[in-house]
């Protein structure tokens, strides 16, 4: 028998710069998340389009930056590389997502190296890294007049090839 892991993201804080969410390990709360505003999917400078994805681990020997296990997200439209890593604001995504045990306002998230380290623990020592899926997903009732995106670009925030 396969083991599986579902990793639900769902975003709740949306600002001018970043993107702040949940992290739920096959339905149980894990730690929060900040990705960069969605940008009409730019790479780097963007949080990836809703839908859902296939996740893998990646060892640090796979990378060139990173020297620690983490997690890559797979057929991103348009995109690639993006990556579960440490990091703590918007300038540290490059267009990917970061954990955190605690948030500090609407720009930052606090014990990301212990967040990583955690989501990694989980899916390790429990031997779940055979089947990764994530569903990103906003909630909108979060958003305001002051943070609705209506622009052509925004529509495409959702992926084509799976559907949630």
């Amino acid at each position: 028998m396969q083991n599986k892991c579902q990793l639900v993201l769902e975003r709740d804080t949306f600002t001018k710069d970043t993107t702040l969410g949940k992290l739920y390990f096959n339905g149980e709360f894990l730690c929060h998340t900040l990705e960069n505003a969605y940008k009409a999917n730019n790479r780097n400078t963007s949080s990836i389009p809703c839908g859902l994805y296939d996740v893998r681990v990646r060892t640090a020997a796979e990378s060139g930056n990173f020297k620690y296990v983490h997690l890559l997200v797979e057929e991103v439209p348009k995109r690639s590389y993006i990556l579960f890593h440490i990091g703590n604001t918007h300038k540290d995504t490059h267009g990917c997502i970061l954990t955190g045990l605690g948030r500090n306002g609407d720009e930052m998230i606090t014990q990301s190296l212990k967040a990583h380290t955690l989501l990694m623990n989980v899916i390790l020592n429990n031997n779940l890294q055979d089947e990764i899926t994530l569903i990103v997903k906003n909630d909108l009732s979060s958003f305001d007049d002051n943070t609705i995106d209506v622009s052509p670009e925004s529509v495409e925030n959702i992926n084509p090839k799976k559907k949630v």
